[in-house]
């Protein structure tokens, strides 16, 4: 496979339909490095590998055959049951079994708390230190902030937070594991400024950062190239999804209007990597000037086109952003006339 200055990984969310064993099969045959593995499908069950390190070393042993590694799982859909509230019919679809269990709403997020931990356990097994994921909130149905919302309200919701996730992260601490949250609207934090009041809530608190995926960030109108900078010491992780922003028509907004993934009469859409308004270039080279050295994962999603072309496409595009840092200032050698 083609070398890059970082490693170039395919998260497999949107694959989990497929085998585990055929899509690490593909990922290789296009040139990937690894996979970021989410915990859905038969990709990665938590609970089985928390329990039985024969699976574990099974898991890993795909990989090996592939010649593909493991920087980061993932646990979005877990995590999204950690703090959201209501919890209901869209949670049912996502979780396991296990987790759901008779949908008590408070049961649902205790139980969710709790597969997270065991994320962090078996993300130590793997030899993986990042874990991926969502936090869910219950303060983000008040986005709009009407009917009138009091402050009291908002505080409790980052409170809240914060007495779910410290028991969380104090496993991650003990695992020797990190959290990256994606930044993305339902969140806790879902742009800059709730991203500094969630860090401000847990105290700063190492085990917890960000997961840069620039792509819910570009329909909101947040600048993705300086959050990086803004949050140097917080990207643990890099997930790559593009957006494509459509030219105003007056008559769509950044909500969407209730419209499905890909009609035309939306104001945006995620689209495969490279085919959008994010702007690659400068978001690797402000990555590289904050010194990241994680892997770089494709996040496909586009309605528009067929999964096996986006995915295969998405690994060379990244890939020839990824050159080689220079080794000396490039007027260096104006010091040796």
């Amino acid at each position: 496979m083609s070398e890059s200055r970082l490693p170039v990984t395919l998260f497999t969310g949107q694959w989990a339909d497929m085998p585990f064993e055929e899509l690490a099969r593909r990922a290789s045959e296009w040139g990937y490095d690894g996979l970021e593995i989410a915990a859905s499908g038969d990709h990665l069950d938590l609970k089985r590998a928390d329990e039985d390190d024969s699976y574990v070393a099974e898991r890993l042993e795909i990989l090996d055959r592939y010649n593909l590694k493991a920087w980061a799982i993932s646990h979005h859909l877990g995590g999204q049951a950690v703090c959201d509230d209501p919890i209901d019919f869209r949670h049912q679809a996502i979780l396991r079994d296990y987790v759901w269990g008779d949908g008590d709403p408070e049961g649902v997020r205790q139980r969710a708390a709790e597969d997270m931990k065991r994320a962090a356990r078996v993300a130590r097994k793997l030899g993986i230190d990042t874990v991926v994921g969502f936090t869910g909130s219950k303060i983000w149905p008040y986005v709009a902030m009407f009917p009138p919302v009091p402050a009291s309200v908002i505080d409790e919701g980052y409170q809240d937070f914060a007495d779910r996730w410290n028991p969380i992260l104090d496993v991650f601490d003990e695992q020797g594991v990190r959290f990256a949250h994606e930044v993305h609207p339902s969140e806790i934090a879902y742009d800059h400024w709730t991203s500094v009041r969630t860090l401000e809530a847990i105290d700063h608190r190492p085990a917890f950062g960000f997961n840069w995926d620039p792509s819910h960030m570009a329909w909101q109108g947040v600048d993705s190239v300086a959050f990086i900078t803004d949050f140097a010491d917080r990207i643990y992780h890099v997930d790559c999804k593009d957006t494509r922003i459509r030219p105003a028509s007056g008559r769509s907004g950044i909500l969407g209007s209730h419209l499905p993934w890909g009609d035309p009469r939306r104001g945006w859409d995620f689209v495969s990597t490279g085919h959008g308004d994010i702007p690659w270039e400068d978001a690797f080279r402000a990555l590289a000037s904050i010194g990241y050295d994680g892997p770089i994962s494709v996040e496909w999603e586009d309605a528009g086109m067929d999964r096996l072309h986006g995915a295969a496409e998405a690994v060379g595009y990244i890939r020839s952003l990824l050159w080689n840092l220079p080794e000396a200032s490039f007027d260096a050698a104006f010091s040796n006339q």
